[in-house]
């Protein structure tokens, strides 16, 4: 006998942890691998990145850029990323002073709330939300003030909006294209925002990973607009615009005086983003613009047969503006609440999807929706739709 089962550890997990779920987006992956579904649940493409990252990548290993990278980004991609924001939003970026390379955008704006946002501050998420947007302000002590976005057209309620901030206003979370609905914000809506940012004192934390991912509407960067620049943290990165999600290279562009306290933050969560991917991740950020045009057409396609699928199984949505989302109404297809309804598609139907619940800081407000990602080969699609439009006789 070891005496070790009377040891008492109280809890197994601290507080922080038990306060919020697993994901719900990785965890529908499983599911789908689990019954051999079509996975259109997790946003990761199944075609091939550009072969010239690629290439650059093989020769960044055989050329031994194998150690670690200087801490907040190789000085290569920290120009890259610079020249890029000069040459298509007009903003001047330090690569030295203002930009941290980071082990994905998702490091990037957890590094951003453990450094910039205090305990008892106040952080407002727009509603539905990318879900990792709840833990990071659970794990910095902050406490999330959700402001909705009203279907069908998932427009921001400016009302609420204004109503959200105070004087416990520390930031606000600003996602566009916006993941899961695929709006994209107006130039009145980012306007709004910067407003009410500087009458409060608060930051804007930008979440623009898909901004080459557009089908309407321009790609409003927040850190050009009039008073933001020394207010804002510009995050992104190269999973999407690159369809390399299993890089994990992000970045958040700030003025200094946010950069120090995120690059300390950045360290020691993880050190740094792997040395020879920084290396590809350069000569991808200098592709011209045909790369882009050409990118955003192919979505534009993908986007199509995703639609019509819907349509003809009887879903209810508004055609996403950007992002390569589709947020479903399926009330008047099943009664199911949506966690339900996403299991009963994958083992069914053979579609993985995931249920909105995991979008709300109230599962119920998620009940009849659930997310679709079409950032798939188009005889993914074409599969996935050959097997919804069987959706209404299995009902």
């Amino acid at each position: 006998m070891t005496g070790l089962q009377n040891v008492s550890v109280r809890a197994a997990a601290a507080a922080r942890a038990r306060s919020f779920t697993e994901s719900v987006i990785r965890e529908m992956t499983r599911v789908a691998n689990q019954y051999g579904a079509i996975n259109l649940a997790q946003g990761f493409p199944d075609f091939p990145m550009p072969e010239p990252m690629k290439e650059a990548a093989c020769a960044a290993i055989h050329g031994d850029v194998n150690q670690y990278a200087i801490t907040w980004g190789s000085p290569a991609l920290r120009l890259a990323i610079a020249e890029k924001y000069r040459q298509w939003y007009d903003m001047d970026v330090d690569p030295e002073r203002e930009i941290t390379v980071c082990c994905g955008a998702t490091e990037a704006m957890a590094s951003v709330f453990l450094a910039l946002v205090d305990p008892g501050d106040e952080v407002i998420v727009f509603e539905p939300y990318y879900e990792n947007y709840g833990p990071d302000a659970i794990l910095a002590g902050a406490k999330p003030v959700f402001v909705p976005m009203n279907p069908p057209d998932w427009k921001i309620d400016q009302d609420k909006l204004r109503a959200a901030f105070s004087n416990k206003t520390r930031a606000i979370v600003v996602n566009t294209p916006h993941n899961p609905t695929g709006r994209v914000f107006t130039r009145e809506e980012i306007s709004l925002i910067a407003e009410l940012c500087q009458k409060y004192d608060a930051v804007a934390i930008t979440d623009e990973i898909y901004e080459h991912i557009r089908y309407a509407g321009g790609h409003h960067v927040l850190a050009t607009w009039p008073g933001m620049r020394e207010r804002t943290v510009t995050i992104s990165g190269l999973s999407k615009t690159f369809s390399c999600t299993g890089w994990r290279l992000g970045y958040a562009i700030a003025p200094y005086e946010f950069t120090s306290p995120i690059r300390k933050v950045h360290d020691f969560l993880t050190v740094g983003a792997p040395a020879p991917l920084q290396a590809a991740g350069a000569v991808g950020m200098a592709f011209d613009a045909d790369y882009y045009n050409h990118l955003a057409l192919e979505y534009r396609a993908r986007r199509e047969i995703m639609c019509s699928a819907l349509d003809e199984a009887g879903f209810k949505y508004a055609a996403p503006e950007g992002a390569y989302y589709i947020l479903a109404d399926f009330s008047e297809i099943s009664d199911l609440e949506s966690r339900e309804f996403a299991i009963w598609l994958t083992k069914e139907v053979g579609v993985a999807t995931v249920p909105g619940m995991s979008f709300y800081s109230r599962p119920e407000l998620g009940r009849t929706v659930t997310r679709f990602a079409f950032c798939k080969k188009l005889e993914t699609l074409e599969k996935a739709a050959e097997r919804l439009v069987t959706l209404q006789a299995r009902v």
